[in-house]
């Protein structure tokens, strides 16, 4: 048995007036725990300690950003690049957005990837309505590989400009101030902007948890960034320079894998001198969610995949912050079958960590455009990461072929 001795209460005597009040006495309790208590609570608390180094030495560069004003006026041309397979109902409803930017010279390259629900038509009834849009069309043929690196590359190949800002064809820009800001910076030596792309707000626990899940997935990525380690982008708003794609020769180092169009080829030429992050709620591009429990777990397996490609340094960070934040949650639960002064000692660490984030992630969330969960964050926080477990799961023992569309 170890002895641990701890203050039990205050006690103040003396009467309510400072110059006649007495130093309150201090009296303790002792608290007696077992050996393996005492590794389980170390234990605890250092995977506590390891949690906090992301959420106040990574995070919270996030929290504290100065988000910087869009530009009144566009220096350099650009294209918009759009990837659609079957994508008619999607592109009635947000081409127009593309279309009408306060931008003074842009096209908007749409790639076509062998649709038959009527996209073409829609598409050539749009390019003459539209000067600047320019639609590309892939037809099928057993001779190249389908996917949508293959489009991606194809929309590269027929944009005019050098600078080239992506979304996907079920996405709509906050405003049209959306090229202004993710246009190319001045400094030249800045090759690739990150931008973000929230979820849209529906009814449902699913919704709420994949809003939760992005909201993550970017406060790390743009933490991240900020700290000199960019390690990936999402395809529904970022851009880069057309020539680092080509000196790099485009995604042939992961063609094999079905996702990393976007993620993959920033965790390759991304670094803490040509890299920029974009976060003003302005040129935030909102995009639609799945609304089906196997449409996300398809998505998050394709994610999944594409993980394994990374940077060996990334893989670390990263898996090191998931491992610790399995190894936290699991210790907090064996811990509730120890004594009860163990079990306090464990709530206490558990509410420590609560209070914490409570500073730090409902202010991102209301930044990045989800502050109605700022109430729900540390239920959520836990159903996540228990979804997350399971899905991980599934990813490796599951079929491995996997279709962008």
């Amino acid at each position: 048995m170890s002895r641990i001795i701890f203050p039990r209460f205050f006690k103040i005597s003396g009467i309510l007036q400072i110059k006649n009040a007495k130093f309150a006495p201090i009296y303790f309790t002792t608290v007696i725990l077992t050996l393996p208590e005492i590794i389980l609570l170390s234990i605890l608390a250092f995977c506590l300690l390891v949690q906090l180094y992301y959420v106040l030495f990574v995070h919270l560069k996030l929290a504290n950003a100065v988000v910087e004003e869009i530009p009144f006026i566009g220096k350099k041309p650009l294209s918009v690049i759009v990837c659609a397979r079957n994508e008619i109902a999607n592109l009635k409803e947000y081409l127009p957005t593309l279309m009408t930017q306060n931008y003074l010279e842009y096209e908007v390259v749409v790639v076509n990837d062998r649709s038959w629900d009527g996209t073409e038509e829609f598409l050539e009834q749009m390019a003459e309505k539209y000067s600047n849009l320019k639609v590309v069309k892939i037809l099928d043929n057993d001779k190249f590989l389908a996917g949508k690196k293959f489009a991606v590359t194809m929309g590269i190949k027929a944009a005019k400009h050098e600078w080239l800002v992506f979304t996907d064809a079920d996405c709509t820009p906050a405003s049209d101030q959306w090229l202004m800001d993710m246009q190319q910076p001045a400094d030249e030596n800045i090759e690739i902007v990150l931008g973000y792309s929230p979820y849209i707000k529906r009814r449902g626990l699913l919704n709420a948890l994949i809003r939760f899940e992005t909201f993550f997935t970017a406060v790390n990525y743009l933490s991240f960034a900020l700290k000199g380690m960019p390690y990936m982008g999402v395809g529904r708003n970022m851009a880069y320079k057309k020539s680092l794609f080509f000196k790099n020769k485009g995604f042939a180092a992961h063609m094999h894998i079905p996702s990393g169009d976007d993620d993959l080829f920033v965790n390759a030429h991304a670094n803490r001198s040509n890299t920029e992050i974009r976060i003003n709620m302005d040129s935030h591009v909102w995009s639609e969610p799945n609304r089906t429990w196997g449409g996300y777990l398809k998505q998050k397996k394709r994610h999944f995949g594409a993980g394994k490609m990374y940077k060996a340094k990334h893989k670390f960070i990263l898996s090191l912050q998931i491992i610790f934040q399995f190894l936290f949650y699991g210790f907090f639960v064996a811990s509730m079958f120890l004594g009860r002064e163990a079990q306090y000692i464990a709530g206490g660490i558990l509410l420590l960590s609560i209070i914490i984030k409570s500073f730090i992630y409902p202010k991102l969330l209301k930044r990045l455009n989800y502050g109605d969960l700022r109430w729900w964050f540390p239920i959520l926080d836990i159903l996540l990461f228990l979804f997350l477990t399971l899905n991980g799961f599934l990813a490796m023992f599951g079929k491995k072929k996997v279709n962008w569309k």
